[in-house]
């Protein structure tokens, strides 16, 4: 298989495009603005499944009749055997809370290494149910935990009971039955780290593929269990749903801060990201052929996001307003197409100058949806060897010239305006999860969490600066004994100047930073679709909609579950 190394150097010959600038892609407000894609994770994990045909069947089904009580289903997939084991309790109206302080849930999940035993399933039943307050140990790799719907889950019951169908109008605006609130994995709580996970474990190597994996089995149970219900409820009048509003159902998610540290203390993996989805357009731009076939198929494309975009419910002003400006965006190149044009950069270059940047970001997905053979061999290289390595025989001349070039975006920020330092990004010792506060607070200040690395790297140009003066000829090394607090900022300079993305150009100590532009930009690599703000620090979002159930597996496949659009009625 060639390798992203080969291929971007075979695309930066003379007649070759290179790849968008990181000045460009990793803007917050574009990485903000990214949507799903043939790339996204939840794409390739369904893809993996449904090209190797995994077996997924239930080994333990003992649920009464209002669908409490344990199921455990065995996963054979090509290079192992797993478990998948979910406990289903009853939660009163008091108990039921979605915010990460609650402690008891509708569902609590595990993804295990191996059969599962009666004994074993006894020390999950003692464990998984209590989540935080709980430990497993390093057969189990992800660990989760959802609710019901409130506005859905009885609703889908009762049809179903009735032998009437859900009313699909209704579901486009909460899609899904339940609704996940976190999905742990990477060592937390005893369990495998992520080491272990990508060594021993080949079917779930790629980035969250376990994660993305508990999340479509929630997805499928979720449907098993309303049916279930709704049968044993009236077993006379009982209907099962219609196949195709099943496949309309997906998974809702609840995502706050905790996500958004993760881009910035991950640079070498972000990088992997960013670069093998910039390395697919520039493949596109290169090589894609623009025929009457291509030409058909994106239409179909523009209207699908449009009519997408249109079913996508929100309350939040700002994510209305931006989906009003996608849906203008797409109708605008309607009619730019409509021209007879031939040129996929021509089509960037417009979209640059006439669309939004989600706009702009919308159409880079439909151009990856286009040419699946371009694109998908690059789902392959989203690992990273993530070690920020010290040069310590760099001259400090060079050190000097790196943060000048690569850096230059942090430079230019003025860290002495007024509120360019005032965010203040902390843990809280409750939950350990990041919080967003001010520098005024004494008490996050002293919690506070390193993601301001362009402040970071102005106060490391500023002493290298200094240093340099009265020690020009002096090497890496010798800066670093002379200020050892700088050595974690150099190590990442030195280190993601090997890269071409990587790192988030923007100063999010400012007072008006969006976090959500860190939380949209980690959900659309997930493959997240309808964002539904509730604050600039949280957002709800639906995952695996559209995507194929477990009985599909098996059948016809072609990956057409894009941007998924309403069953007619």
């Amino acid at each position: 298989m060639t390798t992203p190394a080969a291929i971007q150097t075979s695309l930066r010959g003379d007649n070759a495009l290179p790849l968008r600038p990181a000045s460009q892609v990793m803007d917050l407000e574009r990485l903000g603005s990214m949507h799903q894609s043939r790339l996204s994770f939840m794409r390739t994990l369904i893809r993996r499944i449904m090209r190797e045909r995994w077996q997924i069947e239930p080994a333990r089904f003992e649920l009464d009749n209002e669908g409490y009580g344990t199921v455990v289903y065995e996963v054979r997939a090509p290079h192992g055997l797993f478990s998948f084991v979910l406990f289903s309790d009853y939660l009163s109206p008091e108990e039921r809370n979605d915010r990460v302080i609650a402690t008891k849930w509708d569902l609590t999940m595990a993804l295990v290494e191996g059969a599962v035993d009666d004994i074993y399933l006894e020390k999950l039943r003692q464990n998984v149910p209590k989540q935080e307050a709980g430990r497993v140990d390093a057969r189990v790799f992800v660990l989760s935990r959802a609710n019901r719907s409130a506005r859905n889950f009885d609703y889908v019951v009762d049809q179903l009971s009735k032998g009437d169908q859900p009313d699909v109008e209704k579901i486009a605006k909460v899609g899904y039955l339940y609704r996940t609130t976190a999905v742990y994995g990477s060592g937390k709580l005893g369990m495998a780290d992520w080491e272990k996970v990508r060594t021993k474990h080949k079917d779930f190597a790629r980035p969250f593929a376990g994660e993305m994996f508990v999340c479509l089995m929630l997805r499928n149970f979720s449907l098993l269990q309303a049916e279930h219900i709704a049968r044993h409820r009236s077993p006379d009048s009982y209907q099962p749903m219609d196949a195709d509003i099943k496949r309309y159902f997906g998974i809702g998610n609840s995502t706050g801060l905790g996500m958004a540290p993760y881009l910035v203390n991950h640079p070498l993996l972000i990088n992997q990201w960013i670069e093998m989805r910039e390395l697919a357009l520039a493949r596109i731009r290169v090589l894609g052929n623009i025929n009457d076939r291509v030409r058909h198929h994106l239409d179909e494309l523009i209207e699908r996001c449009a009519l997408h975009t249109a079913e996508t419910f929100t309350e939040d002003a700002w994510q209305t307003e931006n989906n009003k400006l996608v849906l203008a965006d797409l109708e605008a190149l309607k009619g730019y197409i409509a021209n007879d044009f031939s040129d996929w950069n021509n089509l960037l270059a417009w979209s640059e100058e006439n669309c939004s940047v989600q706009g702009q970001e919308m159409l880079v997905s439909i151009l990856l949806e286009l040419y699946p053979e371009l694109v998908e061999d690059l789902e392959e290289y989203h690992n990273a060897e993530e070690f920020l390595d010290l040069d310590p025989l760099m001259p400090l001349q060079e050190l000097k010239s790196v943060i000048e070039t690569r850096y230059d975006w942090a430079l230019k920020i003025d860290f002495s305006a007024d509120g360019a330092r005032e965010t203040c990004w902390y843990r809280s010792e409750e939950k350990m999860e990041p919080r967003l506060g001010s520098i005024a607070d004494v008490e996050a200040k002293d919690k506070q969490m390193a993601l301001g690395v362009g402040y970071a790297v102005r106060k490391c140009y500023d002493q290298l600066c200094e240093y340099v003066q009265e020690h020009p000829e002096h090497t890496t090394a010798r800066f670093m004994v002379a200020r050892p607090k700088m050595r974690g900022i150099v190590r990442r300079i030195q280190s993601m100047n090997r890269c071409v993305y990587g790192d988030i150009q923007a100063n999010l100590l400012d007072r008006e930073i969006l976090p959500m532009h860190l939380l949209r930009c980690k959900l659309a690599f997930f493959g997240v679709s309808k964002f539904d703000p509730r604050s600039r620090l949280w957002v709800r979002n639906t995952m695996f909609q559209g995507a194929p159930l477990l009985e599909d597996i098996g059948q016809t496949f072609n990956d057409d579950w894009f941007m998924p659009l309403a069953p007619k009625q």
